[in-house]
């Protein structure tokens, strides 16, 4: 069943560093009118990054929407008109100071189609090796070789709760 809207007008009512906010104005499948609020996002990839055949690292950041620290695979912001294999090659080496030897593209998600366009490219990173740390000045990132099914384990339990970690261990 096809249900589309048909887009009316489109106003920019924020323009932040990395997000915007648009109202669209649709006219819906019935006829009626209505908005809805739609955050732009330029993208982002995420990179299960093995360190062994059976040990992944994650990476554990404080996230102000939620007020905690959190386990999560090494992910980063699509920079305009960057390549997403490139940028995944820069955000694992920035998170870990790994670069990766072998890289295969698994997927895409997205993170919350009700109110925004994000997409997340997920990637497996195999055959590290030592690069440089660097990342940006505001981020502050620990990092956790964990075994591939504790990972799993955590996921079950609740303690691993970031959406593009348990979506990246769904293709693999």
């Amino acid at each position: 069943m096809k249900c589309l809207e048909k887009t009316l007008e489109e106003k920019n009512q924020f323009k932040g560093k990395i997000l915007t906010l648009d109202i669209k104005t649709v006219e819906l499948p019935n006829g009626k009118i209505s908005e809805r609020e739609i955050v732009k996002h330029p993208g982002g990839v995420a990179i299960l990054a093995y360190k062994t055949d059976n040990t992944i690292i994650l990476v554990e950041q404080f996230r102000s929407p939620i007020e905690k620290n959190i386990l999560e695979i090494p992910a980063g912001k699509l920079e305009k008109g960057e390549d997403i294999e490139t940028c995944c090659r820069r955000e694992l080496e920035e998170e870990t100071g790994y670069k990766a030897g072998k890289i295969t593209f698994l997927g895409k998600i997205v993170t919350s189609p009700g109110f925004c366009d994000e997409y997340i490219h997920i990637f497996k990173a195999e055959d590290l090796y030592e690069g440089q740390i660097g990342g940006d000045e505001d981020e502050f990132i620990n990092l956790h070789e964990v075994e591939v099914q504790k990972v799993k384990d955590m996921i079950k339990k609740g303690e691993i709760i970031d959406a593009k970690t348990i979506s990246a261990f769904m293709l693999i």
